[in-house]
């Protein structure tokens, strides 16, 4: 399993990378995800990746804070609303669209009143 949290970690940090490039991807999710991984996969790994600049520079503040800036907010708010209301137009039930439904506004409630806003500077 080692391995496989490494490869995942790996996988993530490129969808993260990529993220920084590409305005539409959101890298603070892939970025985050990374950490996780990596941080189940290898404390050496995890260790490396904390002292780079991509994680000082995107993640330091959410990790130590629970604060995100708000420009970083509405870029992940953007994207993952876009493809949850994809998913709801093509979802034919109503059970389907109930819980496309609930889960925006868990993420907007989550967005809003668990994760702080960090002045940017």
């Amino acid at each position: 399993m080692k391995y496989f949290y490494i490869t995942l970690g790996f996988l993530f940090l490129i969808l993260g990378l990529v993220g920084i490039v590409v305005p539409i991807l959101p890298t603070t999710p892939f970025l985050l995800l990374t950490v996780f991984f990596f941080a189940k996969g290898s404390e050496r790994v995890h260790n490396w990746f904390i002292g780079t600049k991509i994680y000082q520079n995107h993640l330091k503040d959410f990790h130590e804070q629970r604060a995100l800036t708000k420009k970083a907010k509405m870029t992940i708010l953007m994207f993952s609303t876009t493809m949850l209301m994809i998913g709801f137009y093509f979802t034919p039930s109503i059970v389907g669209k109930s819980i496309i439904v609930a889960v925006l506004l868990i993420k907007y409630w989550f967005f809003f009143f668990w994760i702080k806003t960090l002045e940017e500077e």
